[in-house]
């Protein structure tokens, strides 16, 4: 698999950006969460003075074998629909990213279907959907490697225009499944609590994605490691994603997490390079069954809980305008003796 250089952040740093944290005109630590994501910021591009430059959020997009199985209330074909829908704008992330200047880039990881020439999409397609792992891997190690590989170029792709803040989406009708049986297998949480209802399924449409996905961990005869486990139950979007988030790291810029299948991503992310967790600011909470309890195991504090569970990188590109605050106060705030006020603590 690609190899990646992803360092701590330098912690040299760290006493000369708490100091001027602590040194603007209000009383230490008066702006909680703000002067938390300064602090973060900063030390990731080693400077008092940090700077947000173009943010992006890619959206990756492929299908899944196990839809075959209804296990999402939603129809396959939406998958195809909804990625060529984003590029002419009008969707959820669309207003977002005009909303907060993000640029939108839609990527067809392994969508089974033939995207015409113009449409906007960026054609990395490595196949048409993962085979259903009810039966079979979803992918190749091959494959997985790949999309490891196309992730990681269309960030430094992102990265040489300037961007150093990035967030991640998916579309993908069905990708809650894996996202599911991923986070149970490596958390150790039981499935039933990280089975939820996606984009909206009933309670007898939860208790049957339950009975199938139990039923491919069951039928599953890999050797957990954590490359089988990846490809044998993972999406096309979902590697690609992981792809992106470590060659964002290894570039050190600022990755916003979005939801439930993102959270995933990062967490599997953490587990070839735990340092990617430095350069991670999580979004949201989401509606999604399982989130919270995924981020309460990673020990990771969302920004917002705003009941969202859209995906597209929706959840992250809201928490922008955070981060943004934090970025400003560091850089806008007189200290004390700049403003010529008394230290009132």
């Amino acid at each position: 698999m690609k190899i990646f250089n992803i360092t701590k952040p330098d912690d040299t740093i760290r006493e000369k950006i708490v100091h001027k944290i602590n040194n603007l005109t209000k009383p230490k630590g008066s702006l909680g969460t703000l002067e938390d994501i300064a602090l973060q910021v900063g030390l990731i591009q080693q400077t008092t003075n940090p700077i947000l430059r173009k943010p992006h959020n890619i959206i990756f997009a492929a299908d899944h074998g196990i839809a075959d199985e209804g296990v999402s209330f939603s129809p396959k074909e939406v998958t195809w629909q909804q990625t060529l829908h984003f590029p002419k704008g009008g969707g959820g992330v669309n207003f977002l990213c005009h909303q907060h200047g993000f640029t939108l880039k839609v990527v067809d990881a392994g969508v089974d279907y033939d995207f015409p020439a113009g449409s906007g999409v960026i054609d990395r397609k490595v196949r048409k959907g993962t085979a259903n792992f009810l039966y079979a891997p979803a992918m190749t190690k091959a494959e997985m490697r790949q999309c490891i590989e196309h992730g990681a170029a269309i960030v430094r792709e992102s990265h040489e225009d300037g961007c150093n803040i990035i967030s991640f989406g998916e579309m993908g009708i069905g990708n809650t499944s894996p996202s599911s049986i991923w986070m149970s297998y490596f958390t150790g949480i039981p499935l039933e609590k990280c089975v939820g209802a996606g984009s909206g399924l009933d309670n007898a449409g939860v208790q049957h994605k339950y009975t199938v996905l139990k039923k491919a961990m069951d039928n599953y005869k890999g050797d957990c490691s954590l490359l089988d486990l990846i490809s044998h139950f993972g999406g096309l979007e979902m590697v690609m994603a992981i792809g992106g988030m470590l060659q964002a790291a290894e570039l050190k810029m600022i990755i916003l997490v979005d939801g439930f299948i993102m959270t995933n991503c990062i967490l599997v992310a953490s587990m070839f390079y735990p340092q990617v967790l430095d350069y991670a600011i999580f979004g949201h909470q989401g509606d999604e069954t399982g989130h919270k309890q995924l981020l309460e195991y990673m020990k990771v504090k969302p920004l917002l809980n705003l009941g969202l569970r859209l995906g597209e990188g929706t959840g992250a590109i809201c928490a922008y305008p955070i981060v943004d605050s934090a970025v400003r106060m560091i850089n806008e705030m007189d200290s004390f003796r700049g403003a010529e006020v008394t230290k009132y603590f």
